[in-house]
């Protein structure tokens, strides 16, 4: 009997202090919870000093979804011109909705957002930062910062409590591009290559300091031609280059640029100018169907642009 009571005591001693124990993490749990829902951080912007959700869940950075995905977080909506969407990003963007490339007023309310994210103060449309401040908290990049995308993969990292995530990304595209430099050494050993971007019935050369050539001769390290490289960063307008300068440009490699059916391409196809290009005799020319990821600046982008570059240049 004396031992059929003692197991019953302390039977009973054991489940009152699980009791208790279970008690105090019921009471002081959702206090925790409620108090990381609320934290706030403070930063610096392109237009003072912002406040802004520690942990933002719905997110509108209307052309900077690259930095956003880079760093694992989908956007609420994505931008977009009509129908035309940033194309390389469509694998992790599938089933986002589109917003429009200006971010219209009605449209930011009508999503919803925990923090909205301009890439300068000109992408704010009409002077209505106040109006977008009272939706949600609006972070605004500075142009300088905006501009590098590794700075503005930082800085996102900073916005978004990812530093690490930042951190760790650009390491690993610092080390896919040492990877792909020894590739490209191996294979067209010091020859020269420019991109042509064609749009409409227009032929544009990138300069050596635009979107994709910046990855081409910054990160990879391929030879510019002496015409891309007297173009420096002199050249402000970008203007179209005439079908007769193309044999000016002498480039062993050309990586052309272009969606299908832009007419360009069938004034190329029939040129003598254009079929007498050592690069075009040589087959040397590599038609990139998705200028999407040639034609912007990000990281996820230069990515892209990278395994392609490899692809082509070591068949």
């Amino acid at each position: 009997m004396f031992k059929n009571r003692l197991y019953l005591s302390i039977t009973f001693l054991l489940l009152l202090v699980f009791a208790t124990a279970c008690g105090n993490t019921d009471n002081t749990e959702p206090s925790k919870k409620t108090e990381d829902k609320n934290a706030e951080v403070k930063l610096q912007d392109a237009m003072g000093e912002v406040t802004i959700p520690a942990n933002p869940k719905r997110i509108l950075a209307p052309y900077l979804e690259d930095s956003l995905l880079a760093l694992g977080v989908k956007p609420a909506a994505q931008w977009s011109i009509g129908d035309t969407v940033l194309d390389y990003l469509q694998p992790e963007l599938k089933g986002v909705p589109k917003i429009g490339w200006d971010l219209p007023l009605e449209q930011a309310i009508s999503n919803n957002p925990d923090l909205i994210i301009f890439s300068s103060p000109t992408a704010i449309q009409k002077g209505q930062y106040e109006e977008y401040k009272k939706v949600a908290p609006t972070y605004v990049f500075k142009d300088e910062v905006s501009a590098d995308w590794r700075k503005q993969v930082t800085q996102m990292g900073e916005i978004l409590n990812k530093q690490k995530k930042a951190k760790d990304a650009l390491a690993k595209y610092d080390t896919k591009v040492s990877e792909a430099k020894a590739k490209i050494q191996d294979a067209i050993d010091g020859e020269s290559a420019a991109i042509i971007w064609v749009m409409a019935d227009k032929f544009y050369l990138m300069e050596n300091n635009r979107f994709s050539a910046n990855v081409l001769y910054g990160d990879l390290g391929i030879k510019q031609p002496a015409f891309v490289e007297g173009l420096g960063k002199a050249a402000i307008q970008w203007d179209p280059i005439a079908l007769e300068k193309l044999p000016e440009i002498k480039a062993d490699h050309i990586f052309l640029v272009s969606k299908k059916g832009e007419p360009g391409l069938d004034i190329l196809a029939k040129s003598s100018i254009w079929n007498g290009l050592d690069a075009v005799k040589n087959g040397h020319v590599y038609e990139m169907n998705d200028p999407s990821n040639w034609t912007i600046n990000g990281l996820i982008a230069s990515e892209k642009t990278i395994d392609e570059v490899v692809k082509a240049l070591t068949k």
